[in-house]
């Protein structure tokens, strides 16, 4: 029973001595992956099928369900959003931002990044094997797709590649509007690529939710790895800046 309390203590004393976002963050972290259990318990119970369908459904012309809704070019830049979440694009992306954090003097960095983008490619994997969800077949698919539906590969992939390469490249601005324009294309970028596989018809909508939550967390869960890690001068630092509110 001491054993119990003093253990409780050090947990009490820990908690108090770390910083509010960082208490914050990990909270939010518990709850989004409270959120994606609840969604994909809903999924596999089919409470959200009526919802999916209606979804997958209302992007089509409601004659021609081959035929999305929309002008012809609507569904171009459907396939153009879509791409940038794919693995080619991603892949690029992240070769780039490596070859700039090496020419940077920063290997550890972009080992790092490498790392959290290739664990949430597994992670993504491993998920879509657990549940096995079959695509959706009530509408001709607009894209190619060869692995299962749940969660969305490619909005849970660009979730975890432009949220942590944006929260990165925002550490080494200097005022808070540029921090929130990097943030906020971050998170554009994010949310055309999944409303763009449902628009195709290769995703229900519990898919792409599912898709950015899991991302999300994942993402923030590496961004506070890597505070972590380089409070321990374990990683490098992002280069100082100013801070300024302009």
């Amino acid at each position: 029973m001491r054993t119990l309390a003093v253990k409780f203590k050090q947990i009490v004393r820990w908690f108090g001595g770390q910083e509010p976002i960082l208490l914050a963050s990990l909270l939010v972290v518990l709850l989004a992956i409270f959120g994606f259990i609840q969604i994909a318990d809903e999924v596999v119970e089919g409470d959200t099928d009526a919802f999916d369908t209606w979804m997958v459904r209302s992007m089509r012309q409601s004659d021609d369900l081959a035929v999305p809704i929309g002008p012809p070019w609507i569904q171009e830049m459907g396939r153009d959003a879509t791409a940038l979440g794919g693995v080619g694009s991603l892949t690029l992306l992240t070769v780039i931002v490596s070859g700039y954090l090496l020419l940077d003097r920063k290997p550890r960095m972009m080992w790092f990044m490498v790392s959290a983008t290739v664990s949430g490619w597994l992670i993504s994997s491993a998920l879509k094997y657990m549940f096995a969800r079959p695509r959706p077949e009530i509408v001709p698919h607009l894209s190619i797709v060869h692995t299962s539906s749940f969660p969305s590969g490619h909005s849970m992939l660009s979730a975890v590649v432009y949220l942590t390469l944006g929260s990165l490249l925002a550490a080494t601005i200097p005022t808070i509007k540029q921090r929130v324009y990097v943030l906020s294309v971050a998170i554009l970028l994010t949310a055309l690529v999944g409303v763009s596989r449902v628009y195709l018809g290769v995703h229900y909508p519990t898919d792409v939710l599912a898709g950015w939550i899991a991302g999300f967390a994942w993402a923030l869960l590496c961004w506070l790895v890597a505070r972590w890690m380089q409070r321990h001068h374990q990683l490098e630092q992002q280069d100082p800046v100013p801070e300024t509110s302009e």
